[in-house]
């Protein structure tokens, strides 16, 4: 009886040994998700601060005409959110907090003032104390161009309360524990116990590697002494940290559990034969946790994929152009939308309203009433919405560069209607362009253009019209409403 035992516990063990590894894989795709998450809600902060930066107010110095779009931004974000603008040498020359234009304090940051303007680019803080809010905060930093040079320095302070709630909202059950660090190891979220570990150091393991490397897997001690199977991640975009670990006590019980269960079992079913109890002991040992794995592995398989796509864009743009790189992230950026838009609905789809919204928003930003959105309700399969999110944030991109959203005057009406004229129902959806600068069709056709055509081709088995009138750009685009060629 003892060597069957010995026998199968030996088992269990080897189970428990290659599901810990399991487990740690599982905590690395966990952060790297989390990461692209964050990563998606910080650009949409940026890409509504870039919108804000191109404003023709702002560009002639009209801040109080300024102002109005400025409140409209800051809106999304609550009542501690504060949008301010500064010099080269950190005066502040507007601020969301205060009407007064004069006697503003200046910039508390001024490290983060100077990279703007070295960069031209967005930068992202570590933690400091405000100048306003006077209390620790993280900033997002985007420049204001004139004649392609830097004359501002547009700065978000988002409340911390939003990085708190992505946090508890990834987390995937109590045993966790899940932080956000800046670039200097210092955390800004974290759950559990936010508030006793807000502005403290990474603990020491984790803190001693993650300087190091930009991503592995470690054991750890969290702040509040417990032993941890942790992984990080660090964001290329932000140069800030996700981490995340699971209790080691959660990893190890199962495996005492099965021991004593397959120990138990094993003593009885010798009574009926070797084999069957070798057959019930592997069963037991290997079962609940195994299926608790895959259920979880399959709920973070598409975040793990816009992961990679995210990790391949940064190496391929990593010696790209500014402005090839701006393209690149808005149309991985729309697509992160689109994703978040169905991981929303538990992938059952979405409705067409919805995917258009999403992908306007950095667009109705400055004046909503610019784009009128006509047409009725239209359920979408997931990959209709992902394809129609990129054409339509595509189609819009080239209007805010040369179109009807260029200018300050320019109108853009967006229709589509369900044709059933074919044996199955067709999706037409039109955008028409007035006001804008006068037109004139292209000599060469660009990336957008192709991208339009080729994915309502290729992707929806549909087709796409773009038509260059004097008066405004038409595109028309039809598609099969299942999403099926």
């Amino acid at each position: 009886m003892l060597p069957l035992i010995a026998f199968a516990v030996g088992l269990a063990y080897s189970n428990y040994r290659q599901d810990r590894s399991d487990a740690t894989r599982r905590v690395l795709e966990t952060v790297r998700s989390m990461r692209l998450v964050l990563d998606s809600e910080v650009q949409r902060m940026t890409g509504g601060l870039q919108v804000l930066a191109l404003s023709e107010s702002l560009r002639n110095g009209d801040f109080d005409g300024f102002r109005r779009l400025a409140v409209g931004f800051i809106s999304q974000y609550g009542e501690d959110s504060v949008l301010l603008l500064a010099d080269r040498s950190g005066h502040q020359l507007f601020s969301t907090a205060t009407t007064e234009t004069t006697n503003l304090p200046p910039r508390n940051n001024h490290e983060i003032v100077e990279r703007v303007f070295a960069s031209k680019a967005p930068q992202y803080s570590d933690l400091f104390i405000g100048a306003t809010k006077k209390r620790p905060i993280v900033t997002v930093e985007v420049p204001v161009l004139r004649d392609g040079e830097v004359v501002y320095a547009l700065s978000f302070s988002p409340p911390i309360a939003i990085f708190q709630k992505l946090v508890e909202r990834q987390r995937p059950n109590d045993r966790w524990t899940v932080s956000l660090l800046d670039a200097k190891g210092l955390i800004f979220a974290r759950a559990p116990n936010p508030a006793e570990t807000f502005g403290k150091r990474a603990s020491g393991a984790l803190y001693d590697i993650m300087f190091r490397t930009p991503e592995a897997t470690l054991s750890t001690v969290s702040l509040d002494g417990v032993a941890l199977s942790s992984a990080y991640t660090r964001s290329q975009l932000t140069g800030w940290t996700v981490v995340a670990g699971v209790t080691e006590s959660s990893l190890i019980a199962p495996l005492w559990r099965n021991i004593a269960i397959t120990s138990l079992i094993g003593g009885v079913l010798l009574l009926v034969g070797l084999t069957f109890a070798v057959r019930m002991a592997t069963t037991i040992a290997r079962g609940e946790m195994l299926h608790s794995l895959l259920i979880e592995e399959l709920n973070h398989r598409v975040k793990n994929t816009l992961a990679l796509m995210q990790a391949i864009a940064v190496q391929t743009f990593r010696s790209a152009s500014r402005d090839e790189r701006t393209k690149f992230e808005g149309r991985l950026g729309a697509l992160a939308e689109a994703h978040n838009l169905l991981s929303q609905e538990k992938w059952a789809g979405s409705e067409l309203r919805d995917v258009i919204a999403r992908a306007l928003r950095p667009f109705l930003l400055a004046n909503p009433d610019r784009i009128r959105i006509a047409g009725p309700a239209v359920p979408l399969s997931p990959r209709l919405a992902v394809v129609l999110s990129m054409i339509v944030h595509e189609i819009a991109t080239n209007a805010a560069k040369y179109g009807a959203l260029s200018n300050e005057i320019g109108r853009v009406t967006l229709e589509w209607e369900v044709m059933s004229d074919a044996p199955k129902p067709r999706l037409r959806l039109i955008w028409t362009e007035l006001g804008g600068p006068l037109v004139t069709a292209p000599v060469q056709r660009g990336f957008g253009s192709r991208l339009i055509e080729r994915s309502a081709r290729d992707q929806l088995g549909g087709e796409a019209t773009v038509d260059f009138l004097p008066r405004g750009v038409i595109c028309t685009v039809i598609c099969a409403l299942d999403g099926e060629r």
